[in-house]
């Protein structure tokens, strides 16, 4: 691979020549500059990153702030970083995936300050998430894949929630499903705030009583352990329930698990929804899962294509947008058939 000390002696200039051509820091001569160029081109010399975003005062790299467990990425979550690391490729960009949550603070103060990024997108945000205000204290451009409790001066994409629960408890009632109990994710995510637990929450508070039911929703740690707990805390309280929503990709075969354990069938006992999954996820479960499907590629791709066009200066305003889930049905909802109600000790 040539290197700036071949494309120097292939044009008989100093190396420092090369740079000031490469970043547009000192005035070279035109006839000076296409030697450079002349030979940079005969070496397929290729500037790197660092050297073209001093020319430009960009670097051309993008972060993706994701916070992250010793679990990492599932199937689902992987869909958002394919399709935004695709959109980043497209656009000319590379995308720098960084596990910062709100717990980081100042290793995201740090990596603001380097100006590394040309900008960032940020996801599992908060209702109050003070990476916001870090980023935009610092000046870093960002579009966020979630929302804040207050969006009016941010860009932003995020699943449609109110649709999306709407939808499968439709979907639910439609079988004929009267005790549908809804499985979120933990008592410790919801108390910090986290969107979607929280916006899931009340869509389903909300859908319940549309239709004249009652609500009951189950905090569930996220492991298969959670959901097993979840599932006998649900039939504590509904001990006739025969249908389960679920938005806790972790728990959901702790769940499935669980009903198999108390000797009941999916869907003929109990039927199940998974949400905001994707279909490899639902397809692992026997039988497969219908499912709420998250548009996590599409979501991917769409906040780095808002972020480009703000760096590019062609965004006209914020962007801020809205998809729902696509209901796929599968083999574990179904009609409900007449039991015996369960107690917590069946």
């Amino acid at each position: 691979m040539a290197t700036m000390h071949d494309v120097a002696r292939l044009a008989q200039v100093s190396v420092s020549t090369v740079s000031y051509v490469l970043t547009g820091t000192r005035p070279i001569s035109q006839a000076t500059r296409n030697r450079v160029l002349a030979a940079m081109a005969e070496l397929d010399y290729q500037p790197n990153a660092m050297a073209r975003g001093l020319a430009s005062r960009r670097s051309r790299i993008l972060g993706l702030l994701m916070p992250m467990d010793e679990r990492g990425l599932g199937a689902t979550e992987t869909a958002f970083v394919t399709g935004a690391a695709a959109a980043a490729s497209a656009a000319g960009y590379h995308l720098v995936l960084s596990p910062v949550g709100g717990g980081n603070l100042d290793d995201l103060r740090r990596l603001a300050s380097q100006r590394m990024l040309d900008g960032v997108v940020l996801m599992e945000v908060q209702l109050a998430d003070e990476r916001v205000t870090v980023l935009q204290e610092a000046g870093v451009p960002l579009v966020l894949i979630g929302r804040t409790g207050d969006t009016s001066t941010l860009s932003y994409v995020d699943i449609d929630f109110d649709q999306t629960v709407r939808e499968a408890v439709a979907h639910l009632v439609g079988l004929g499903h009267r005790r549908i109990v809804y499985v979120n994710h933990s008592a410790a995510t919801l108390a910090s705030g986290y969107g979607p637990a929280l916006r899931t929450r009340d869509a389903f508070t909300a859908a319940m009583t549309g239709h004249g039911l009652e609500p009951v929703m189950i905090a569930a740690e996220d492991s298969a352990a959670g959901g097993r707990a979840a599932l006998a805390a649900a039939f504590a309280r509904t001990p006739e329930l025969t249908a389960v929503l679920a938005m806790n990709e972790t728990a959901i075969f702790g769940i499935l698990g669980e009903l198999t354990g108390r000797g009941l069938s999916v869907p003929d006992d109990v039927s199940v929804v998974s949400m905001v999954t994707s279909p490899q996820v639902a397809e692992l479960a026997t039988p497969a899962l219908t499912a709420m499907t998250s548009p996590g590629s599409a979501l991917g791709r769409i906040a780095i294509e808002a972020l480009v066009r703000h760096l590019d200066g062609s965004a006209v305003d914020r962007h801020q947008q809205l998809l729902p889930c696509a209901l796929e049905v599968r083999g574990s909802t179904a009609a409900p058939r007449s039991r015996q109600p369960m107690g917590a000790d069946q």
